[in-house]
């Protein structure tokens, strides 16, 4: 590891072939906890590449568990993270949409590393356990074509790494290729970062991993979702063609909004916010929801705009659909703790 440390201090990429041997020794248990960090530390400073992301994706799926999940075109709405924009968790409250109108979602995720809330942070405070075995996951995939995919569980191997990040408390490439490392097979992925200068890549390198159709966005003031705040910058892989845009919330009929307006807190706090949005309060957040999950929808091949996602994820929300989704795995969470206590 220590080579792997000294050449990347040095500004210097590493080949698809270094990264793979890099990543395989940050699972291994006899390496030192310094010299991960050091070269964590030393890959951000110097800006990952498309093919360290790419390789270390490889890598982190040789040893994910082994999942039989049910047949379906799954999506992921994931982001990156790490973004430090303190908003509430806006594509957590977008899966619920998205699966409100149709959309199978397989959410990979996992706990706050740089924020105040994670994913499974907010899910909790909303009553969804994140101990789901892969067989319960799967099974609640074939009832409601929805299931939070919780990353230790599915990646065993990262315990020791999440432990790391969390002394770092930065982010590092874990964040990128946290949307990357989902063990369902997804044909089209909406992913965000807050590198508005990698997008290309991090589209090239969903397109290496075998999705037909993905979107990645780097918002406006640096948020790795789609912002109200002002521009934000797209790539839409398109089997095999990459094709970048821009697209204001104007754009899509939704109204500019400041990004205080958005701001979350702690999960508890956070899942106020979204039972909120899904029982239908306007304002920035649920337009921010809709935003995203409109771009969801355009991504998934479900409309052919992303000003009809809008409108569709809208409908999602004031039909109760997007709530009854939530409900639906909420109550699929308490039934199988009951089980688990009964066993």
């Amino acid at each position: 590891m220590k080579e792997f440390v000294e050449k990347v201090s040095n500004n210097r990429h590493l080949t698809t072939e270094e990264m793979t041997e890099a990543a395989t020794l940050l699972f291994q248990d006899q390496v030192d906890v310094e010299l991960m960090q050091d070269f964590l530390v030393a890959l951000s400073k110097k800006g990952e590449t498309a093919y360290e992301v790419a390789a270390l994706a490889n890598v982190m799926n040789t040893f994910a568990l082994p999942v039989d999940f049910p047949k379906a075109s799954y999506m992921d709405n994931c982001g990156t993270g790490g973004d430090g924009s303190n908003s509430f968790n806006i594509s957590t409250t977008a899966a619920f949409v998205l699966a409100g109108a149709g959309v199978p979602i397989a959410k990979h995720g996992n706990r706050k590393i740089s924020s105040r809330a994670g994913s499974h942070d907010v899910l909790e405070a909303l009553g969804i356990r994140s101990d789901f075995t892969p067989q319960e996951t799967a099974s609640l995939l074939r009832q409601e074509g929805l299931a939070f995919l919780y990353a230790p569980v599915i990646h065993p191997k990262l315990k020791r790494i999440s432990t790391v990040r969390q002394q770092i408390g930065k982010p590092t490439i874990f964040n990128l290729v946290g949307p990357l490392t989902n063990p369902t097979k997804l044909t089209t992925q909406f992913t965000g970062i807050n590198r508005p200068d990698f997008i290309m890549e991090y589209a090239t390198v969903l397109g290496m991993l075998g999705r037909e159709r993905a979107i990645v966005v780097s918002g406006a003031g640096g948020m790795d979702e789609a912002s109200l705040a002002g521009q934000n910058e797209f790539v839409l892989l398109d089997k095999g063609d990459l094709i970048p845009f821009s697209l204001t919330a104007e754009d899509v009929g939704l109204t500019a909004a400041e990004p205080f307006s958005i701001l979350g807190g702690d999960a508890v706090e956070n899942a106020t916010i979204i039972r909120s949005i899904l029982t239908g309060e306007r304002g920035p957040c649920f337009d921010t929801v809709v935003f995203n999950a409109g771009i969801g929808l355009f991504a998934s091949g479900q409309t052919t705009s992303i000003k009809e996602g809008v409108q569709l994820a809208t409908e999602s929300i004031l039909t109760g659909n997007a709530l009854r989704k939530l409900e639906a795995v909420v109550n699929f969470s308490r039934k199988h703790e009951k089980e688990t206590v009964a066993r």
